[in-house]
């Protein structure tokens, strides 16, 4: 079984972090997905597509594979440049706000 660790990236729906900060082994699918005649759905009959391992640590997520013998890659998380303003959300309702109120 060949698996990968990663570390997920953040939601582009929201602002936050959460769930990004523990690393993940999930496994690689053994076969293609297939287009079920009927109601044109896309399946697979390959479970450990679904299984996603959760590990606070990336030497846990290693060592879990090395005892259950998954063939696991490791991908390296890029880094993020931080978002931080001066003033923080407030900023946007300052009543010395020197740029134009566009909405």
């Amino acid at each position: 079984m060949r698996a990968r660790i990663f570390k997920p990236a953040k939601s582009a729906m929201s602002s936050g972090t959460a769930k990004t900060k523990e690393w993940v082994l999930e496994f690689v699918p053994a076969s293609a997905r297939q287009i079920d005649p009927l109601m044109g759905w896309t399946s697979s009959s390959d479970m450990n597509s679904q299984v996603r391992l959760r590990f606070d640590t990336l030497e846990a997520a290693k060592d879990y594979a090395a005892v259950h013998g998954i063939d696991a890659v490791v991908v390296q998380p890029k880094k993020r440049k931080p978002n931080i303003r001066p003033r923080g959300y407030g900023e946007n309702f300052a009543t010395d706000r020197r740029g134009a109120w566009t909405h």
